[in-house]
């Protein structure tokens, strides 16, 4: 399995983790395979490249999503889920009641990005916000001794920030938008950028010093990287 990631586009970040760079907005979309179960991390920017990723993912591993994580609630993130029908979708505390009133700001949002009218009035339409809300942390059990626990680490970037750590040698964060590599960390008006360093505190804490850090935009970093752009956020924003 672990030998086609690349043949498929996406890039290996350890036994049955791998992750894919979206065009465009350089979005990260991850996978993490047990015996059982598999876990999307994020799922795109409109339905249709959620149904691509689909076809990605049948094609890599011959087998349906069944569970995936929101990291947080952007349009480049969420619009695609409703292509994995049957999966539990987990989110931030908070996450799920937002995304249900909010889909007129996720409508505009994603048209002055650049996404078409009739795509995002789509993704939009058949939205499938979380069934599963994490208020501190949530362990699932992907099988074959492949647990992965869910952290609501945020607020910081937005109100509801989601994180995967997936253990191993070396572990594996999935950091959403709370780290950016391929860019400065983007403040909309839902960032709490008072608490933003505190979010990449415990985003250490979580993965420790030699975890592999996956930005939600931008090539894998380390743990001096997320602590110089937690020192730069701070400096920032006047947060000591």
């Amino acid at each position: 399995m672990d030998a086609t990631w690349e043949e498929f586009g996406w890039e290996r970040l350890g036994d049955g983790v791998g992750r894919r760079r979206l065009p465009r907005w350089d979005a990260t979309v991850a996978l993490v395979v047990g015996t059982d179960g598999v876990l999307l991390c994020d799922t795109g920017s409109t339905l249709r490249e959620g149904v691509e990723l689909r076809g990605q993912i049948q094609g890599l591993l011959g087998r349906r999503v069944t569970h995936i994580a929101l990291s947080h609630p952007h349009f480049d993130h969420v619009l695609g889920t409703a292509a994995f029908a049957g999966a539990q979708v987990y989110g931030a505390a908070g996450l799920t009641d937002l995304l249900r009133a909010g889909t007129e700001d996720l409508h505009r949002s994603a048209v002055l990005q650049g996404v078409s009218e009739q795509d995002a009035a789509e993704a939009v339409d058949v939205l499938v916000a979380p069934h599963h809300q994490v208020c501190g942390q949530w362990t699932l059990d992907l099988g074959g001794g492949r647990e992965v626990l869910l952290a609501d680490v945020g607020p910081g970037h937005s109100g509801q920030d989601l994180a995967v750590l997936v253990p191993g040698s070396p572990a594996v964060v999935l950091c959403g938008d709370l780290v950016e590599e391929s860019g400065e960390p983007q403040a909309g008006p839902d960032a709490v950028t008072s608490r933003w360093p505190a979010a990449l505190d415990r985003l250490l804490a979580l993965g420790g010093e030699d975890a592999r850090y996956v930005p939600g935009h931008g090539a894998v970093v380390d743990a001096a990287f997320v602590r110089a752009q937690r020192d730069a956020l701070a400096a920032r924003f006047g947060v000591s």
